[in-house]
């Protein structure tokens, strides 16, 4: 069963049954005659549609926000600005569709003639979404697929059946093709069945390590090739600074960002020696009381990560927090006392709480920050740009920040590496997942 059950309230607002298999094969059917539109149209055409389609999600953008809130209790102005996201995603591919998809002339030195890459879709896609971000990951998956040409059967995660039903209505609004972008209400049974489909030619997920894991383990047997954007437990490594409380502020941003609910989230706290105590006094004093914030996407959310907490306390972190959990509500909380031997340190904890290490210097908090099986993004801050550059080189992630945080764009590619996948979704490399690149070598 698909249901929104506002995370505030505990009510349950809509349900939506799950597909028949019925639904799944007239859904596939529908996609994979579709696949010609995308092989046989111009790129500057689909550019067109994304383009529309991201001016509808300004026209809609108030209804978008509202539905995010009521899914996942985002608060309301990180709701809109998760759809301007979007905005910015559908124009950036409108806007680079044909210069990302032209042919590559390819010198030739192994005999006459000439020789072309052409880049051109593969067919069907299948999108497993998650619930955090409920419009910003479908345009990160469908964005530059259906710039490619590819068609995209999605399905949404099962909290969030409105925003997937107003994201159909508003593909079709644009323009795109019957068949291009098809919602469908799935059980984890019949995505793996699509999954095995031969019509199904790639498949992107977003979500845990264990869906991750299930998905790939699929598609392999069926030799599809899969994009996994999994966990994170992203360091935020402090070495130096002439403005404590400006590094604090943007810790602080990362930490709490969508209720700690981010997979990019900065939530490991590196902090050499000589600014530990002061970082951590500066950040506890922080943490909001009377905490009134936004609930976690659900009581269940907030059961798992304060079971998380207690076990680090009962291992001898100390926490500090303002107020006690209650019902979906977590409020922001700090845990110090903390050595990479305690299993904490290796987890991802999914909700505003931070985990705070000293450091003795550069190579211990590079020690530190490696020291975890997620390789999603990391953040450093230094005054010193030589040292930036040697400890970006040495982190094992998929993306590092220097002296900044929410710096993601529509143009930057985004990934991680070991547990947290591989792949990477925006910018060029986004749209070269997905893509054949097709050699033609003319040789008289």
């Amino acid at each position: 069963m698909y249901a929104v059950t506002d995370p505030a309230t505990g009510r349950v607002h809509t349900t939506r049954p799950a597909a028949t298999d019925a639904e799944i094969e007239a859904a596939l059917a529908r996609a994979h005659r579709a696949a010609e539109w995308g092989r046989t149209g111009a790129a500057a055409e689909r550019a067109a549609l994304l383009r529309r389609l991201g001016d509808l999600h300004t026209e809609h953008r108030a209804a978008l926000a509202a539905g995010i809130v009521r899914e996942m209790g985002k608060p309301l102005a990180e709701a809109g600005q998760e759809v301007d996201f979007c905005v910015e995603i559908y124009h950036y591919y409108a806007d680079h569709a044909e210069e990302f998809l032209a042919d590559e002339p390819l010198d030739v030195t192994s005999g006459p003639g000439s020789a072309v890459l052409r880049r051109s879709p593969l067919g069907v896609l299948l999108g497993i979404m998650p619930w955090n971000f409920p419009a910003y990951q479908v345009a990160r998956f469908a964005a530059p697929n259906l710039a490619a040409g590819n068609t995209i059967v999605l399905k949404h995660a099962p909290q969030c059946p409105d925003t997937a039903e107003l994201l159909q209505e508003l593909f079709t609004r644009a323009g795109f093709p019957e068949g291009a972008y098809v919602n469908v209400y799935a059980t984890n049974e019949q995505v793996g069945a699509m999954i095995a489909d031969p019509r199904v030619r790639g498949v992107s997920l977003t979500g845990s390590e264990r869906a991750g894991s299930a998905v790939a383990e699929i598609a392999g047997r069926h030799l599809k090739k899969v994009v996994l954007e999994l966990g994170g437990s992203d360091p935020f490594i402090v070495l130096s600074t002439d403005d404590l409380d400006s590094v604090v502020d943007a810790a602080v941003a990362s930490r709490l960002d969508n209720t700690g609910q981010a997979c990019n989230a900065a939530k490991r706290f590196v902090v050499v020696a000589e600014l530990y105590d002061a970082f951590v006094e500066r950040f506890a004093a922080r943490l909001p009381a009377g905490w009134s914030g936004a609930p976690l996407a659900s009581a269940a959310a907030a059961r798992t990560l304060g079971s998380q907490v207690d076990a680090a306390v009962a291992q001898g972190a100390h926490l500090v927090r303002a107020e006690e959990p209650h019902g979906a509500y977590y409020p922001p909380a700090l845990l110090t006392g903390l050595t990479t031997d305690l299993p904490v340190a290796r987890q991802e904890l999914f909700g505003p709480v931070a985990l705070v290490f000293p450091a003795a210097d550069e190579e211990d908090a590079v020690r530190i920050a490696n020291d975890t099986p997620y390789g999603l993004g990391s953040y450093v801050f230094t005054t010193d740009p030589e040292q930036a550059r040697r400890v970006a080189d040495r982190l094992d992630t998929g993306m590092v920040f220097i002296n900044g945080v929410g710096a993601e764009g529509a143009e930057l590619p985004f990934g991680g590496v070991k547990r947290s996948g591989f792949g990477r979704e925006l910018g060029r490399p986004g749209m070269e997942e997905f893509l054949n690149k097709k050699l033609i070598r003319t040789v008289a």
